[in-house]
């Protein structure tokens, strides 16, 4: 993820008058154009206009941050004294490896 310079957030920043101005079309085409807006009411930011795709990837990136964090946290509690080998597993429902192969498997 990338880093904002103070001076590239203070470019991203609007007063909420332009959109009382009729503004809104042109800060949506600013927030596809630069990707981020940060509309000020009273000298404080009140909110952040961001991209739908943008926001989509915070999102993929905020789920697979806490499903890593569970998966560290399972391996942490795991003692390891209930785990098999594949070939174990293959073994006790009746798998074999060229069955496995002639499988095809499409990952997002």
């Amino acid at each position: 993820m990338q880093q904002m310079s103070v001076t590239g957030m203070l470019k991203t920043m609007i007063p909420i008058s332009r959109f009382n101005k009729g503004e809104a079309n042109k800060i949506f085409d600013e927030v596809e154009t630069t990707g981020t807006k940060i509309v000020v009411k009273n000298n404080k930011p009140a909110c952040v206009l961001i991209s739908p795709a943008k926001y989509e990837s915070l999102m993929e990136m905020l789920s697979d941050f806490i499903l890593r964090e569970e998966a560290e946290a399972r391996m942490e509690q795991q003692d390891g004294s209930g785990n098999r080998t594949q070939e174990e597993m293959m073994q006790e429902f009746g798998i074999t490896q060229s069955e496995l192969d002639a499988v095809d498997v499409e990952l997002e």
